[in-house]
């Protein structure tokens, strides 16, 4: 993997990079549409590849391991060939599912014991064993595995989880080293920064994950419920000890304000289930602000969807029309959202860049900021 940065903006720390692997180049700022169960829910990989069109999409190791697992997708010749998917895809280590499970794991130094939430039968991943599940799924861009501590977080706590999984980056590290790849294409893999909302901590685990020499970095246990202004001085305390010449990518994160902030801070890369989980439930992210299309006042608006036009959704069918879906629990209703959600968080990132490279990112994210924080 490949990492060069092609532009900074003055005002901010935002920058504007190229990543490039073996399935292609990543544009960045990224986000990375999340397709948890090798498929991003409700759309067809056509209209993912022709209307959003990602440099890049995100698979779950936690999921993909109980279903359909590791042997299938092996026997596939790897994820990109099962969904039939043939642009860079990157796999979460299970940590944060894991740690959605806390009624059902038991966490020690060896590994987490787990109870499937599909059948309850009991499994348990060590940083070995999901250094392999990871080659044997094949996507471009592998983490490590680690601990993501709740919020909030009890200092003890998040100091020891954070040590830990300091120690589990070591063994991923080694293991990967003895664990050859399974396709005919390489493997990045990126180790994550803990630490909860505590600076001393998030410091040192910064240099800590610095001095591993990874390609890529990560930024992990942030969006976890904490207030927005904690996430943004975690990870301005962290991107400042991270190298400027790796890129970084900031977990699950967030609202497309959240994601202009970040930039802004100094993020390349971005995943998370808002735009696609929010559209099922009826909400529309845009230019101008938030839209819940269940709303009695878009019964009778036949104007499109989002006159942007960003997607072919967009202008194909009127507010009116797609309330009516989801009044009714038509499955296309949330097609279409999704659609619509995912080609605007596309658009933001790919402008964003655009604003960097012209060098007025600062005055846009600004006006966009102000823009986005209204219901519609």
């Amino acid at each position: 993997m490949k990492f060069e940065l092609k532009a900074q903006d003055a005002q901010s720390k935002a920058r504007a990079g190229k990543i490039t692997t073996d399935h292609g180049v990543i544009e960045t700022p990224i986000f990375m549409p999340v397709g948890t169960v090798a498929t991003v829910k409700g759309v067809h990989q056509r209209e993912l590849k022709d209307e959003i069109n990602p440099d890049i999409i995100l698979g779950n190791t936690y999921h993909l391991y109980l279903r359909p697992q590791t042997h299938i997708i092996e026997k596939a010749g790897g994820l990109h060939k099962f969904m039939n998917w043939d642009r860079n895809i990157l796999t979460d280590s299970g940590g944060y599912q894991v740690y959605s499970l806390s009624a059902n794991r038991k966490i020690k130094e060896e590994g987490v014991k787990f109870k499937s939430h599909i059948d309850g039968s009991y499994h348990t991943f060590t940083p070995e064993n999901v250094m392999e599940i990871q080659r044997a799924i094949g996507a471009d861009i592998i983490m490590a595995f680690d601990e993501c501590t709740p919020y909030p977080c009890d200092y003890n706590y998040a100091k020891r989880s954070m040590h830990m999984t300091h120690r589990w980056l070591d063994r991923c590290i080694n293991h990967l080293e003895k664990t050859p790849l399974k396709y005919d294409y390489n493997q990045a893999f990126f180790p994550i920064v803990q630490g909860s909302t505590y600076t001393d901590l998030r410091k040192q685990s910064a240099e800590y994950i610095a001095n591993s020499g990874a390609v890529g970095n990560a930024i992990g246990g942030l969006s976890v419920g904490e207030p927005a202004e904690e996430m943004y001085a975690m990870t301005d305390v962290v991107c400042a000890i991270l190298p400027e010449d790796k890129p970084r990518y900031l977990m699950g994160v967030g609202t497309p304000i959240n994601i202009l902030e970040n930039i802004a801070l100094g993020v390349d890369m971005f995943d998370c289930v808002m735009p696609t989980r929010n559209a099922r439930n009826g909400m529309l992210f845009t230019a101008h602000g938030t839209i819940n299309i269940k709303n009695l006042k878009w019964a009778d608006d036949f104007s499109p969807i989002d006159d942007m036009g960003i997607t072919f959704v967009d202008t194909e069918y009127s507010k009116a029309y797609l309330r009516h879906l989801f009044t009714v629990n038509e499955l296309l209703g949330k097609q279409i959202a999704t659609i619509h959600n995912l080609g605007f968080y596309l658009w933001l990132v790919r402008e964003a860049r655009k604003h960097i490279l012209a060098g007025d990112f600062r005055t846009w994210k600004d006006k966009m900021v102000k823009q986005m924080d209204t219901r519609l």
